[in-house]
């Protein structure tokens, strides 16, 4: 995974009050998984588009 894409993801984790581990992002497709989310609001696993939009935010 290319430095800039997970500090990309983490930065716009970030804007929602959010955090990941890197260990955790996985390129899927042409999107990205990312799991154990840490969020102000609990913990989710999520799915994100190549653009870096949530495509799905699953609460765990």
């Amino acid at each position: 995974m290319p430095a800039e894409k997970v500090t990309a993801i983490q930065a716009m984790l970030k804007t929602m009050q959010c955090e990941v581990d890197p260990a955790n992002i996985e390129a899927n497709g042409d999107g990205f998984e990312l799991d154990d989310v840490f969020c102000a609001d609990g913990q989710y696993d999520m799915d994100l588009k190549g653009d870096l939009t949530v495509a799905e935010k699953r609460k765990e």
